[in-house]
C-alpha cells in the first residue's frame, strides 16, 4: 500500500499572560521554528492567543470582572490582525496551522478554533459548543455549524476543544466525515497530574475508535505565572500540571514522547497508510456501523439571534393601484370605489 506521509508538529507553549501581542509573538516564532523541521501542521493549546482564562478557575465570579474585562480587551477579532498575522505564517511556511483563541464577536467572547491551510486561507473556524464548568463565566455557546472536517493541504482535518471530547456524539460527527487526522487543544497547568491522565485516556482512545491520528496541544504556565495568579498556597496547586501535548497514531501508539512539562515543540511523521490498517477491522462509521439501530442527528445550521425576513415593500394609498398589493396579492378596491 503506498504510503502518504505528513510531518506533524504539536507545540506545548506558554501564553504571554495579559498580551495578546505577545503570545501571537511565541505563535510566530512556534510556526517558523516548526516549518525549519520540515513539518507540514502545527497545532497549538486551547485559547492560547491571548491566554486560557486560568483566572475563572480559581477566581469567585463575583472577584472575576477585572481579569475578564481585560480578556475582552486583548481577545481576538475574526478576521483582524492577530489572524491575518497568522495566515501569512502559514502562507510564507507552507504548514497548515490549527489555532486556538478567544474570539470575542462584540459582546460575547467565545473558546473558537481556527484552521488555516497552507497557502493562508481560513478553512475553518469553530465555537467549543458547550464551555465546562468554570468557562461558562466567561464564554458564548458555539453551535453545529462548526463541527466540520475540512480538506487541507496534509488531507481531511477535524478540531475539537478539550471536554467536548467527552461527547461522544461530537466526536462522532467528525468520525463521519472521515477526519484522518483530529487536532485536540486543552489548557493544560490545571487540576494536577489526573487531568493529564485523564486527556491520554481521551486522546488514545478516539484514535482507536475514529481510527485517525491524534495530535493533542496543550500550554504551560511556569512558577512566575502561577504565582501571578494567586498567592494562596493552595490555589496554586490547581494551576499545575495537566500538560501532555502528543501524536498519537490510529493503533492508538504514541508517536513520539509526549511532553509533560516545559515549553517545546514534539514532531511525528504521520503514515496515512495506517488509518486504512486500522478501519480494514474495524471501521465504526462503515462495516462496523448499524445506522438501521444508531445514527446522528446533527443540526450544522449557524444559530442566530435574530430572523429577519425581507420582502416586497407594501402597498401604499398614494401608489396607483391595479386592484391588487403586490406583496400579499389581496384584492384592493381602486380609488373612489369603496
Amino acid at each position: 500500500m503506498a504510503s502518504r506521509i505528513v510531518k506533524a508538529a504539536a507545540a506545548q507553549l506558554s501564553p504571554v499572560l495579559g498580551s495578546r501581542e505577545g503570545t501571537l509573538a511565541k505563535v510566530l516564532a512556534a510556526i517558523a521554528s516548526a516549518a525549519r523541521e520540515g513539518a507540514q501542521l502545527i497545532v497549538f493549546p486551547e485559547t492560547v492567543l491571548p491566554y486560557y482564562p486560568y483566572f475563572s478557575f480559581i477566581t469567585p465570579p463575583v472577584s472575576m470582572g477585572p481579569p475578564h474585562l481585560q480578556l475582552y480587551e486583548q481577545a481576538v477579532t475574526v478576521p483582524g490582525a492577530a489572524t491575518q498575522a497568522v495566515a501569512d505564517a502559514a502562507r510564507e511556511h507552507g504548514i497548515v496551522v490549527v489555532l486556538g483563541i478567544n474570539e470575542r464577536d462584540h459582546g460575547t467572547l467565545y473558546n473558537a478554533q481556527l484552521i488555516f491551510d497552507a497557502d493562508g486561507s481560513l478553512l475553518l473556524k469553530r465555537r467549543k459548543l458547550t464551555p465546562t464548568y468554570h468557562e461558562r463565566m466567561v464564554w458564548g455557546q458555539g453551535d453545529g455549524s462548526g463541527l466540520k472536517v475540512v480538506d487541507s493541504a496534509i488531507g481531511r482535518v477535524g478540531a475539537l476543544a478539550c471536554w467536548e471530547h467527552y461527547n461522544p456524539l461530537a466526536r462522532y460527527a467528525l468520525m463521519s466525515q472521515h477526519e484522518e487526522i483530529h487536532c485536540s487543544q486543552f489548557p493544560g497547568s490545571l487540576v494536577g497530574p489526573i487531568f493529564a491522565e485523564q486527556m491520554e485516556v481521551s486522546m488514545r482512545h478516539h484514535a482507536l475508535e475514529s481510527g485517525c491520528f491524534v495530535v493533542n496541544a496543550t500550554a504551560w504556565l511556569d512558577e512566575t505565572q502561577v504565582a501571578s495568579l494567586t498567592a494562596d498556597p493552595g490555589l496554586q496547586k490547581a494551576l499545575r500540571g495537566g500538560c501532555y501535548t502528543a501524536i498519537i497514531s490510529p493503533e492508538g501508539k504514541h508517536l513520539c514522547e509526549p511532553l509533560r512539562e516545559g515549553e517545546g515543540l514534539i514532531f511525528a511523521d504521520l503514515d496515512l497508510a495506517l488509518i486504512t490498517k486500522r478501519k480494514r477491522m474495524m471501521d465504526s462509521v462503515g462495516h462496523y456501523a448499524r445506522p438501521e439501530l444508531l445514527s446522528l442527528n446533527l443540526d450544522a445550521r449557524a444559530t442566530s439571534t435574530a430572523h429577519v425576513q425581507a420582502g416586497p415593500a407594501p402597498w401604499r394609498q398614494d401608489e396607483p393601484s391595479h386592484g391588487f398589493d403586490d406583496a400579499a396579492a389581496i384584492p384592493r378596491p381602486a380609488p373612489g370605489q369603496r
